[in-house]
């Protein structure tokens, strides 16, 4: 997003917060095999914070354009990140992926660039491993590519169903896509504006795309996790200050957690769940509905990812072109 676009994205949460809310609806066409039990009843939040943990920040990574997701590949060891390069709601083909060494050093800048050896890439955002292949959420389509070579592999097109501001993906244990659409453009001056509708959007393994989810309980929906064990997605709102638990088929979504809200990433790890927030500059933990701060003093916090392997939190700061790795304890 141009750099007039940045400085408004924070206020997103804000503009947000104005737009009337209406009353939710739901798409139940995923699959049974994807529909869990119930969720647990929401866990009403702590009323103080607990204290930061200590975190070490060990690396940070320069030379981005508006990083906006990063993911760990653990079959290769390796760190992809999803460059938008310009305007978020551009189709202008110059965003492009990287791939990272754990060292911090860049492998390759631009290694699948839009417009380039076949590749499409407008302004991409979340990333999601399926195997070997990379998924990517770009505007109003889910583009694939081989994660080793970079040559496009598919493209699945959502924009027949409105798609509007397609943002964090995730591969479910059946393998079926779920995506999340933010619902907001910006204006010609840089205002957010909120055509919605909020939704999750579904892609099975046949490529049909369907609505799983939408209404405004999504609260601006943009980062997306499965919850293996908790046999659920958790989805966290850009619009509001709830992580929500959401399983296919529920008429809506539940409250599990408030935190500060403006949330963009998030993440699972062990029983705790990760979420980035831009109102704080924060990666956050959140088990059992407590807040507590792993991460402070990050601004713009995006799509963030784990390394398993070395217990680092990976986070693009989207409006600072640089990736920072922070070491838990």
């Amino acid at each position: 997003m141009t750099l007039r676009f940045l400085c408004v994205a924070a206020a997103v949460c804000a503009a947000c917060q104005r737009v009337a809310r209406t009353p939710p609806a739901s798409d139940t066409t995923a699959t049974a095999a994807e529909s869990q039990p119930p969720a647990s009843p929401p866990v009403p939040p702590a009323s103080t914070p607990a204290a930061a943990a200590a975190a070490t920040k060990v690396l940070t990574v320069e030379g981005f354009l508006t990083p906006e997701s990063v993911l760990h590949d653990t079959a290769q060891d390796i760190y992809f990140v999803s460059n938008v390069n310009g305007s978020a709601t551009a189709k202008d083909n110059n965003g492009f992926i990287s791939r990272v060494k754990p060292d911090g050093a860049v492998e390759n800048l631009k290694f699948i660039e839009g417009g380039h050896n076949g590749a499409t890439l407008n302004a991409p955002k979340g990333l999601a491993l399926a195997g070997d292949t990379l998924w990517v959420a770009d505007i109003d389509a889910v583009r694939a590519f081989d994660a080793k070579t970079g040559a496009p592999r598919d493209s699945v097109s959502l924009s027949k169903l409105g798609a509007v501001f397609l943002n964090d993906i995730v591969v479910a244990p059946t393998g079926a896509l779920y995506i999340t659409d933010t619902g907001i453009k910006f204006d010609d001056v840089g205002n957010v504006l909120h055509p919605g509708p909020d939704r999750i959007f579904r892609i099975g393994s046949d490529r049909q795309v369907t609505v799983a989810a939408r209404g405004d309980t999504l609260g601006r929906p943009n980062g997306i996790a499965v919850d293996v064990a908790g046999k659920r997605f958790i989805v966290v709102s850009f619009g509001g200050r709830s992580v929500l638990s959401w399983k296919p088929g529920d008429k809506a979504p539940v409250v599990i957690a408030k935190g500060a809200g403006a949330f963009d990433g998030v993440d699972i790890v062990g029983g705790r769940i990760l979420v980035s927030s831009w109102n704080d500059s924060t990666v956050s933990a959140y088990e059992t509905g407590q807040e507590v701060k792993l991460i402070t003093g990050v601004p713009s916090p995006a799509d963030i990812g784990f390394d398993g392997k070395r217990n680092r939190v990976l986070i693009p700061v989207f409006t600072g072109n640089r990736v920072e790795v922070w070491q838990l304890p």
